[in-house]
């Protein structure tokens, strides 16, 4: 095969490499520094390259914060998916508060959800095909880790996992957003947990909260 052939595989395999550098980087600085106080410049410079070469990749901020939310998610799906097999039904609760936890400590990344959620309301936009894709993993996820602990016995026979599922999600989904209303003044994670341990005391068969 001849280098003129191998060329561009190269070239693609280096721009989905430059690309994934380009969110993780853009990720870290809307994390810490909030999307609006982030400007494009310094996110290139993080990276290695210049304004220019990252709208090659990104036509604009509005797109690449898209794929930071994207990738936000899939590091959360993760995140859930590396739980232990022996998890409890109330360790999955304890779970939903350290995944909050995770979030508080990347306080940008909230402002980021709770702006993106609000334009995923509009069905033609982009943002409506990641948040629906978003939320069908997020519950089924969920209420399998729940199913779980149905079958071990740690969490009532009649518990409606995927309900379940979807209050939680909402919860946490709804208190985002007063935290970033309160700016930051809300204690989210503790909000998150006293909703947890509410939940535990009807669905464990003991009645225990968390």
């Amino acid at each position: 095969m001849s280098s003129r052939t191998r060329a561009p595989r190269g070239s693609y395999s280096v721009g989905i490499a430059r690309r994934q550098r380009i969110v993780e980087a853009a990720a870290e600085r809307f994390a810490q520094e909030g999307y609006h106080r982030t400007a494009l410049s310094r996110i290139a410079e993080d990276v290695g390259i210049t304004e220019g070469g990252l709208l090659h990749h990104f036509r604009s901020k509005k797109h690449l914060l898209l794929a930071v939310m994207e990738h936000r998610f899939t590091t959360a799906a993760e995140w859930w998916a590396r739980l232990p097999g022996e998890t409890t039904g109330p360790d999955v609760l304890r779970a939903m508060v350290g995944a909050t936890e995770r979030h508080v400590a990347e306080p940008g990344l909230i402002e980021l959800f709770v702006l993106t959620s609000a334009e995923a309301a509009d069905p033609t936009s982009a943002a409506h095909t990641l948040f629906a894709e978003r939320y069908q993993r997020a519950v089924e996820e969920l209420a399998h880790h729940l199913r779980l602990g149905v079958e071990r016995g740690t969490l009532r026979a009649d518990t409606d996992c995927t309900a379940v599922a979807r209050e939680c999600i909402a919860v946490s989904d709804g208190l985002q957003l007063q935290w970033v209303i309160a700016k930051g003044a809300l204690d989210l994670a503790g909000a998150v947990r006293l909703h947890a341990d509410r939940i535990a005391r009807t669905i464990t068969p003991d009645g225990h909260g968390l």
